[in-house]
């Protein structure tokens, strides 16, 4: 409830200047949705718990103050109000009336109980645009649950082919399942908002975070609906080529070798000195060279094995094959590739000073998008936001005494 956001670089020509968005969602899927959108102009507010929303404790800290948020909540601006009390009911009205999208995943029926559905807000603002990022959707006798992108992750399939051939099924360190569907959400967002061009009408976006990871599958869907195959688990090889690996470098590093293309499978293996393979009828296919993985493997990996990981990848650069370091996140800040992209950006924060995280995921060429101030201290921005919607100093000073701000 104090100051107001700093200027920060100007959206003046973002793709999504004078687009409003309400982010009222969590954990994690609906906000990195609506931190997409703000990295492109949009104007985004986040409205939280007057407690703070869950994002400000999850995962690591410094000096008490949460670096997911700093990232997850950069470029909006910070709001208090509980929406489960009939002041905030109120003033969520008043809001949603200058708003186009809002971005929420609470359990289905919950904003319905407070009268802020769809058709109740509709009928406030017939251009507005509700996007509901929930585990399992709006319908089907799962929509209750409460769902996370972990759940996901298991029910979508890809656990199921995670992990060595001889592993339990493994699930992914981080949100996989969260970020997929924030990217998928926002491009829902955009198509809603293109459609209303047309229409002249909003509408609901339901967003199972169960469906988009199935998407990623690929033909696994179709093959067992033809042939009745399950993809096994691999590892890090694959069902559709090979040799694709990680390979461990004399140095004691690790590196990813893909062979997608046939010509790519045919340089790697004049390179590492094993043309005899080409040769082989078998060779022609990538899924008949993934039957062959272990030879394949063998040639590639003793190569590897007797080079420093530079020697590996200045290699199969001149030869012109396809190779990656494993790098963690320290080899990410270092490299120059990455630091060409600015790929990790700096910016300053009104608390912890000048911190690094992910810039905006791509460029464009004449609207681009910036980070223009990381996730904001609790309620900085309340008095001026809720001030456009006629909420005096008085009436503020009230609210947060109930604890409605």
């Amino acid at each position: 409830m104090t100051d107001s956001a700093p200027a920060g670089p100007s959206a003046r020509g973002s793709a999504l200047t004078g687009i409003k968005v309400l982010d009222i969602a969590t954990l994690f899927a609906g906000p990195l949705a609506a931190t997409l959108l703000a990295d492109f102009g949009a104007d985004v507010t986040k409205v939280e718990h007057p407690k703070g929303d869950p994002v400000r404790s999850h995962g690591a800290s410094k000096d008490g103050v949460g670096l997911w948020w700093k990232m997850l909540s950069r470029n909006k601006k910070a709001v208090t109000l509980y929406l489960g009390s009939p002041e905030g009911q109120d003033i969520f009205r008043r809001m949603v009336a200058d708003t186009d999208v809002v971005i929420e995943n609470f359990r289905p029926g919950t904003l319905e109980r407070w009268g802020l559905g769809y058709e109740a807000l509709a009928e406030i603002n017939p251009r507005l645009v509700l996007a509901r990022v929930t585990g399992f959707g709006q319908i089907g006798p799962y929509a209750k649950r409460p769902g996370f992108g972990t759940l996901a992750e298991a029910m979508s399939g890809f656990a199921a082919i995670t992990g060595q051939p001889d592993g339990p099924p493994t699930l992914p360190p981080f949100g996989l399942a969260d970020g997929v569907s924030a990217l998928t959400a926002a491009f829902g967002i955009m198509t809603a908002l293109h459609a209303r061009e047309r229409t002249g009408r909003g509408q609901v976006l339901d967003l199972a975070i169960i469906e988009p990871m199935i998407t990623l599958l690929g033909p696994q869907a179709i093959t067992y609906d033809q042939l009745g195959q399950l993809q096994p688990r691999t590892g890090n090889r694959s069902v559709n080529n090979a040799p694709r690996n990680t390979y461990r470098t004399k140095d004691g590093s690790w590196v990813a070798v893909s062979t997608s293309a046939q010509s790519i499978a045919e340089r790697v293996m004049r390179l590492v000195g094993r043309p005899e393979y080409v040769d082989e009828p078998w060779f022609a296919s990538g899924a008949e060279r993934a039957r062959h993985a272990d030879e394949l493997d063998e040639a590639v990996g003793s190569w590897i094995a007797d080079r420093t990981r530079s020697e590996v990848v200045e290699a199969f650069e001149e030869a012109q094959a396809a190779v990656a370091p494993i790098y963690d996140m320290s080899d990410i800040f270092e490299d120059p590739q990455f630091q060409a992209l600015d790929t990790i950006t700096a910016v300053e924060d009104e608390e912890l000073g000048t911190i690094r995280f992910q810039n905006v995921p791509f460029r464009l060429s004449d609207t681009p998008g910036a980070v223009r101030w990381p996730g904001p201290r609790k309620g900085r921005d309340t008095a001026e936001v809720l001030g456009r919607y006629g909420v005096g100093a008085e009436e503020l000073a009230a609210l947060a005494e109930r604890g409605v701000v």
